[in-house]
């Protein structure tokens, strides 16, 4: 959900600032100017390249004209196209004209005008850049353009015959027929693909799975998330394809596909570099977890250190998806502003100066993201582990480069930026201790009181439901000091990471209910006053004075 969010703002603003420094067109209406034109003038080309543009007719290209500059070209292009659709649809409208392109020299030059109604109208001048731009003569490039205007208005007046209409209308409703059809069987795989993503996105409940079985879960979702989005990328070409198709069937709505294209041409072209870079980006959180998955597996057999580096493995995970998630995004609009034709220097220029600024201005940030780093590679925790980092203590459920993210026990999340990070004690790295101290009375048998403790170590050891979380038999270390609670016996049990608690609470259960089998009180605090040792010092107080 967050990748979606994330680059659906980069591809809103990539597209305001390409619209921004587009250069506005000059009073022409879109269909006017070819999209390589803008595409040329955005890349600033040298002003002796020869830039070309189509003159159409019913949205064809009907022939090109060219000139050096995209300026002139522009102006040209749109009084040319503007003049010579006004004369073909005053011709195209009567019924006995026959086309007729006649040629008059203009100096060096050749004037082109079309005959209707016994009139001639003034089309056009073709120039030099013209020729040049085929390789051929002015006089060889008249013909050639008076060739390919008869042919177009012949095309044209064909294409408005009734039987011509009739038969492109039954194809369109083919078309129209064909399309909905098969969005039936798409729209039943695109519910079922987004069912499908849904249930295996990670949650609450799946972070109490192993690391292996979340691994496995999120290499589905991401498989599945692409072919989602693939599918739905098809049913929105195969809409918007087959009725731009229709659109193109007849003359007189053939100029809506090109209005189409011509429109949104630049939020098209963005579209598709986000979608292709949400794609990669769902490849490369595959890649991830197929090889963390594959690292998980070759991990040693041994519990104690499998259980470490299965931590260590998520951690790093988690901060290579956020890392390659930002890289590829900063790509993504760098790629989005090259294909629209922005030129990229200033734009790389502008991002180092920013960059160089913003390292001088936010120190803080480089230390954190340098110590982050450090505590990565050093594996001082993971997340997952439990840990003191100065004053507060809890479980690790974030870590990036930036900061670190705790959880305490009253449930409070802790945020701790990683420079100010120094001493950290890890409380589950490779094992953990349960460090019991168990008071008896002054009165007690001693040896009595650690052969019951050995007894309940024994057992607790044995029980299945405890023995692989303990991964040493209890070391009762004997008597720990004198106490106002009574004798202190301190017992070392270890276990597994994050285990320590529960057996601690276990083994003092245990502990209590075969002392109170065995008849050994656990005393209470207390103190004892004695008043005859004061009674005869206050004696010898009186005889003296």
């Amino acid at each position: 959900m967050f990748i979606r969010k994330f680059l659906a703002i980069l591809t809103i603003l990539t597209t305001i600032v390409t619209v921004w420094i587009t250069p506005p067109a000059k009073a022409q209406l879109p269909f006017i100017q070819d999209i390589a034109i803008y595409s040329r003038i955005l890349r600033q080309v040298q002003e002796n390249t020869l830039n070309s543009a189509c003159i159409r007719l019913d949205g064809r290209c009907l022939f090109k004209l060219a000139a050096t500059e995209p300026e002139v070209l522009s102006d040209r292009i749109g009084e040319i196209q503007k003049r010579f659709g006004e004369v073909t649809a005053d011709y195209l409208s009567a019924q006995d004209n026959q086309g007729k392109v006649t040629i008059r020299e203009n100096g060096n030059l050749q004037d082109l005008y079309l005959v209707a109604n016994n009139r001639p109208e003034r089309l056009f001048t073709v120039t030099s850049p013209d020729a040049r731009a085929n390789d051929v003569s002015v006089l060889i490039r008249s013909q050639q353009l008076k060739l390919a205007i008869e042919q177009g208005l012949e095309v044209a007046r064909q294409e408005r015959s009734p039987q011509y209409q009739r038969k492109q209308i039954v194809t369109g409703l083919g078309i129209f027929l064909l399309i909905f059809l098969s969005n039936f069987p798409l729209i039943g795989g695109t519910r079922k693909l987004r069912k499908s993503a849904r249930n295996l996105a990670p949650s609450t409940s799946s972070q109490s799975l192993p690391i292996s079985v979340q691994l496995a879960l999120r290499q589905k979702w991401n498989l599945t998330e692409i072919q989602y989005r693939l599918l739905q990328l098809v049913q929105v070409m195969i809409w918007i394809g087959g009725i731009l198709s229709i659109f193109n069937l007849l003359p007189q709505t053939r100029i809506v596909p090109f209005l189409f294209i011509a429109a949104l041409r630049i939020p098209f072209r963005i579209s598709i570099v986000a979608l292709l870079t949400y794609i990669l980006i769902r490849l490369t959180y595959f890649a991830i977890a197929k090889l963390s998955a594959a690292a998980i597996g070759s991990q040693p057999n041994d519990v104690k250190i499998n259980q470490r580096g299965k931590l260590r493995i998520d951690t790093t995970t988690r901060i290579l998806r956020s890392a390659i998630t930002v890289a590829l995004a900063g790509i993504g609009i760098l790629v989005a502003f090259w294909v629209n034709g922005v030129n990229l220097a200033p734009i790389l220029a502008g991002a180092g100066i920013f960059g160089l600024g913003l390292s001088l201005a936010s120190q803080n940030l480089i230390k954190d993201a340098i110590n982050g780093f450090i505590i990565i590679w050093d594996d001082r925790y993971a997340v997952g582990d439990i840990v003191d980092i100065g004053s507060v203590s809890g479980l690790v459920e974030n870590i990036n480069l930036r900061i670190t993210q705790l959880r305490d026990a009253e449930g409070r999340l802790i945020t701790i930026p990683n420079s100010a990070i120094e001493i950290v004690s890890n409380r589950s790295s490779q094992w953990s201790r349960a460090d019991i101290n168990i008071p008896i009375a002054y009165q007690t048998d001693i040896d009595r009181a650690l052969g019951v403790i050995d007894q309940v170590a024994h057992a607790i050891a044995k029980d299945p439901q405890w023995q692989e979380r303990i991964w040493e038999f209890p070391n009762i270390l004997g008597v720990e000091q004198f106490s106002d609670r009574g004798i202190l016996i301190r017992v070392w049990i270890k276990t597994e990471p994050l285990q320590q608690w529960d057996i601690a609470r276990e083994f003092r259960r245990r502990v209590k209910i075969a002392f109170d089998q065995a008849g050994i009180p656990i005393p209470i605090p207390q103190q004892q006053i004695l008043f005859a040792q004061k009674k005869a010092v206050s004696n010898q107080e009186q005889q003296h004075s």
